[in-house]
């Protein structure tokens, strides 16, 4: 008895050397005309038991499909219909972000501080502060406000002023010590509302303060806007660089510019004696920076009067306008100027 004559032969390499002859009628077709290709490379996989990527593409050219990299464009492009588009927020110029990988590093402190040195420096230019830290916000107490905001006549929050700062936060829609119990779908839908459904006027600066890591807040606010650039925060101990090194790299990728980075807690001066002593380490920030091709921004000391300034609402900035340590944020805002000017040109 004559066997039949294959209708297509795939020959199946391993090691550079052909093994064995596979033949079309014996790998999946199809199923409907509707059927995606890639659908028809994982079941062609499946069955023929080929696992590298040019087995893959040798059964779907068998099979009249696209070649491997024709599937992967295919599906970046049905992802990218459903993102959002990146807008910019009416009368707001420039939007910066300050970001850490990891808590407690002292960020919304210097969010709130860089806003009011970037008031400072620009000789009066309007700055608004937003606060993005759903679970955890801090601006009410920071910037000393309470209660709820106004809405506009068309359905718009206003937000809450002091020291000349429009402030908005999850702060002012919550009562205080209230857990925010959410799950990721409602924090990207309370977010994109902190953004869009807020009446800044006109603005210079929007100083956004984002909560630790790299998580749906990160990625949302990336999608929602135009960022014209990220500051990051680190203390100088290598725990804390390590997550903001992947804070930068997470900027990068979304194609947001880094404006620089700031080593917070750098140095304790002992208020008795005047010896400095390193309790993180020594210039970790700066190396990062120096590292990753950043500009250095500047380094905040470990001072207790930043705590008490903090703690009762008067940023440091505001309160002791002639001190070492809000010269240092004063610094960072200028630095922050020249980031963005360099960007630009």
């Amino acid at each position: 008895m004559t066997s039949r004559r294959p209708l297509l032969a795939v020959p199946t390499v391993t090691d550079g050397k052909e093994r064995q002859t596979r033949h079309a009628r014996d790998l999946p077709t199809p199923h409907s005309r509707r059927e995606t290709p890639l659908g028809v490379v994982r079941r062609a996989r499946k069955s023929a038991g080929m696992w590298s990527a040019s087995r893959a593409v040798a059964v779907a050219r068998a099979l009249g499909a696209r070649s491997l990299a024709q599937v992967t464009d295919h599906q970046r492009e049905l992802q990218a219909r459903g993102l959002p588009r990146r807008r910019a927020v009416p009368g707001v110029k420039r939007v910066l972000c300050v970001a850490s990988g990891k808590g407690g590093v002292g960020k919304s402190t210097l969010a709130i501080n860089l806003a009011l040195g970037l008031q400072a420096v620009t000789e009066g230019e309007r700055v608004g502060l937003l606060d993005l830290d759903v679970f955890g916000p801090s601006l009410p107490r920071l910037m000393n406000l309470k209660g709820q905001p106004e809405l506009t006549s068309d359905n718009l929050m206003k937000p809450l002023i002091n020291f000349g700062i429009p402030c908005m936060s999850m702060g002012f829609l919550m009562e205080e010590g209230a857990p925010l119990v959410w799950r990721g779908l409602m924090v990207m839908s309370a977010v994109e509302r902190l953004i869009r459904k807020v009446e800044w006027g006109e603005l210079e600066y929007l100083v956004v303060d984002l909560p630790p890591g790299t998580g749906d807040v990160q990625l949302s606010l990336s999608q929602l806007l135009h960022l014209q650039g990220a500051v990051i925060v680190s203390t100088p101990q290598d725990l804390a660089l390590m997550d903001a090194r992947r804070g930068a790299e997470m900027f990068k990728k979304v194609d947001v510019p880094v404006l620089g980075v700031v080593e917070n807690m750098s140095v304790f001066t002992c208020p008795a004696c005047g010896h400095r002593t390193h309790i993180f380490g020594a210039e970790g920030a700066r190396q990062m920076a120096t590292s990753l091709g950043l500009r250095f921004l500047g380094e905040v000391p470990l001072h207790i009067s930043i705590r008490e300034s903090s703690d009762s609402g008067k940023p440091i900035v505001i309160s002791k306008p002639g001190s070492p340590e809000a010269e240092a944020y004063l610094t960072i805002a200028k630095e922050v100027i020249k980031s963005l000017g360099e960007l630009q040109t």
